[in-house]
């Protein structure tokens, strides 16, 4: 079942399979796929109200991102972000990617860009996942879809979600981006 459901100029997609299962090994719901996007100024709309979540968005919300140097900044409640600068590229020359231990909240600061996305489940593998890098790097799936995110705009990824980052949305331009990992 697919769901649209447009409030306050978000729209959220969730696609829900029916009879979600929890396992003993990692405690998560198995069976549910949700993909969080919207403008960070409607970030108080989602319920994600644990402090590790509000760190997070507590720093996506400072007026001085644009200035920050690239690099890591621990932000605390074992949440850090990475500030990244670079030039999006055409989406055939990235890899879809995810994680184990982190949620990714990917905001644009400056420019615009697409991040694809799909279910990880039954992707093909291409690297294997990385335990000192928290990743792993799929082939890209004949089907998927995409988010287009410009400036002010985010995406939660949880590591149910493989995603594309990087991805050029018309022509390659720069672009300033804050990529902060909340752990799981």
């Amino acid at each position: 079942m697919v769901a649209r459901a447009t409030v306050r100029d978000i729209t959220v997609l969730i696609t829900v399979v029916f009879q979600p299962k929890t396992t003993k090994e990692n405690n998560r719901t198995k069976g549910v796929h949700k993909m969080i996007s919207g403008n960070i100024s409607k970030s108080a709309f989602y319920d994600l109200n644990e402090p590790k979540f509000q760190t997070a968005f507590a720093f996506l919300k400072r007026g001085d991102l644009a200035a920050l140097p690239e690099g890591w900044v621990e932000l605390g409640n074992g949440v850090r972000a990475s500030v990244q600068h670079y030039t999006t590229s055409p989406a055939g020359q990235l890899k879809f990617e995810s994680h184990e231990r982190f949620f990714d909240i990917q905001y644009i600061v400056d420019g615009e860009e697409v991040i694809g996305c799909s279910f990880r489940d039954g992707l093909t593998i291409e690297t294997p996942y990385d335990d000192k890098n928290d990743v792993t790097f799929y082939l890209t799936p004949p089907l998927h879809g995409g988010v287009y995110l410009k400036a002010g705009d985010f995406a939660v990824f949880a590591p149910e979600d493989a995603h594309q980052p990087r991805c050029a949305a018309s022509e390659p331009m720069p672009v300033i981006k804050i990529v902060v990992k909340v752990p799981v």
